[in-house]
């Protein structure tokens, strides 16, 4: 029992101490992304048979019980504005690609990559260094609060017997 508590512990900590792209790895919120990775890109569109911007997030969030509305300035008016260096998996980006405001929205997955679903790629997983997201970024919002981050950057279940 208390090699199993200490086990807990040192995971526990391990996902605050190592940074939040390795915290997020495996989690509820990644593996939703993962199953939609792929996904063709539809207008309006708000399942696997295809998603927009703002329909994929919308999707990946109501999967772990976060209602988001169904447009990507909508989903800008949500939540905390962090700047590059306080995001954390699970934070929405934002971008202006059509000149007029915001356009297009992601997930923060970590390590400088979030997931959003491209009108030529669908849902795929990009850099935001990439020149093109450098030139068309806003910004980052902060929709989960710490203990609902907590809840979906923990692995579902353990069953490694480590000894």
């Amino acid at each position: 029992m208390k090699k199993k508590l200490a086990a807990a512990v040192l995971s526990f900590s391990i996902i605050f101490t190592i940074g939040a792209g390795s915290a997020f790895a495996d989690s509820k919120m990644d593996k939703v992304i993962d199953k939609a990775i792929g996904t063709k890109y539809v207008s309006g569109g708000v399942s696997t048979n295809g998603f927009d911007c703002s329909g994929f997030t919308m999707y990946v969030f109501d999967k772990i019980g976060i209602n988001l509305p169904h447009q990507s300035g909508s989903q800008y008016q949500m939540g905390t504005a962090v700047s590059r260096d306080e995001m954390r998996p699970g934070d929405l980006v934002f971008f202006n690609t059509s000149g007029k405001g915001i356009s297009h929205v992601g997930i923060y997955v970590g390590d400088g990559e979030f997931a959003h679903a491209s009108s030529s790629r669908g849902v795929t997983i990009s850099s935001l260094s990439d020149s093109y997201y450098v030139n068309r970024y806003v910004g980052a919002k902060r929709i989960m609060s710490t203990d609902a981050y907590k809840t979906v950057a923990a692995d579902s279940e353990d069953n490694d017997d480590v000894q």
